[in-house]
């Protein structure tokens, strides 16, 4: 390199260096402004009207259960008081003398029944009586002649033998009497198991409710012939006490015993909650829902839980102390639970939440908040069109 191509390549350079040194150094970011928040968090100034809509209070534990059972289920009849009623014989139903929805007392005629079974009943017993009185006749005449035998015998006017055949009359005339009264008896009862009267022909067969209750179906009228007699008329129920009948899942079904006590909660009857005992627990698993039946039966003397009402059962195991908040504290937002936290005064940031069961009008807090936060409890959804 020559000494006047050094001398250039020095005079580059040195421009280069002077015209870097007198660059303008990059701009740094700009401060953030005065009252802006982080991403997510939301500011109001100490004076917003928006601020005095909020209520703000501390998140506090409470007595929770902490392995409840609930499960979708509804009112059903309690089958040990139920029955449906049949005719005893067939016949024509004269009339019906209770309709839907009526209520009952135990022995009253419900339907008049007529049939040519009640005419024979009546003459069973005739024939019965007949008998009676017949086997009782033939009793009578061999006594006597057992006794003439007998002194004819002290006498030597006839041989020991005549007085044991005579014997043996009596004792078949004693057994034919009492066969003859068993018949008898067992043809009254019939009568009387039938309502009728004896020696009455062209009675009408009374059906009456055989226990107190409510019509709950009926299923004949005025005019039928019926000869099936396992057919059900209608359907009697007592409702003074029902049952709660729920679908539990199978993995839950370990914390129910029997004779434990279950809340119901009826959608007929919203922030009511009725008691009820578990009464009865299947042995076996549903295969397609993989859930076990169970019953609990609960008081209804006022009347006004009815079959088929649709509601939930809960049952509460153990306790434990967990954080709650207000129902109106946790909004929804894009499939999450979210509660708004204050940070500090005029500022409030959004915490998802896992919220578990709930009682009474707040709701338990499995994780996301402690106890002592200070959380929106009414305006949360003013935060959330803020945010």
């Amino acid at each position: 390199m020559t000494a006047r191509t050094g001398r250039i390549t020095i005079l580059i350079a040195g421009a280069l260096l002077i015209a870097a040194c007198q660059e303008k150094p990059p701009a740094e970011d700009p401060p953030a402004a005065a009252g802006a928040a982080p991403k997510g968090r939301i500011n109001f100034p100490l004076e917003s009207p928006s601020l005095r809509q909020l209520k703000v209070e501390p998140v506090v534990s409470a007595e929770v259960p902490a392995n409840s059972v609930v499960a979708p289920g509804k009112i059903d009849v309690n089958p040990s008081r139920v029955s449906h009623v049949v005719l005893p014989v067939a016949g024509r139903v004269m009339s019906v003398l209770v309709k839907l929805g009526d209520s009952v007392d135990q022995g009253a005629t419900i339907l008049k029944l007529q049939s040519s079974d009640a005419d024979a009943a009546v003459a069973n017993y005739a024939q019965a009586q007949a008998a009676v009185a017949q086997a009782r006749s033939v009793l009578l005449k061999a006594t006597a002649d057992l006794d003439r035998a007998r002194d004819l015998y002290e006498h030597k006017a006839i041989a020991n033998k005549d007085v044991l055949n005579d014997e043996a009359v009596v004792a078949q005339g004693q057994s034919a009497l009492e066969q003859a009264q068993a018949a008898e008896r067992q043809a009254l009862q019939r009568l009387q198991l039938l309502g009728l009267k004896p020696g009455e022909y062209g009675q009408q067969l009374t059906v009456t409710a055989p226990i107190s209750g409510k019509i709950l179906d009926v299923t004949v009228v005025p005019g039928e012939y019926r000869n099936d007699l396992s057919a059900s008329l209608m359907t009697i129920a007592d409702l003074s006490t029902v049952w709660a009948a729920a679908d539990v899942p199978e993995t839950d079904i370990r914390f129910i015993r029997m004779g434990e006590p279950l809340d119901v909660e009826l959608s007929a009857f919203p922030g009511e909650t009725f008691h009820a005992r578990v009464t009865r627990i299947a042995d076996t698993v549903d295969p397609q829902t993989r859930t076990v039946k169970v019953s609990a039966e609960l008081s209804n003397a006022q009347g006004r839980l009815r079959p088929e009402m649709y509601g939930q059962i809960r049952h509460v195991g153990a306790m434990a102390r967990l954080p709650v908040v207000p129902a109106g504290a946790v909004v929804q937002n894009e499939g999450a639970s979210i509660v708004y936290r204050e940070i500090a005064a005029g500022s409030f940031e959004p915490v998802k939440v896992t919220v578990g069961d709930r009682v009474g009008d707040r709701v338990v807090v499995q994780s996301g908040l402690s106890v002592g936060d200070r959380i929106v409890t009414e305006g949360a959804l003013l935060l959330k069109t803020s945010s």
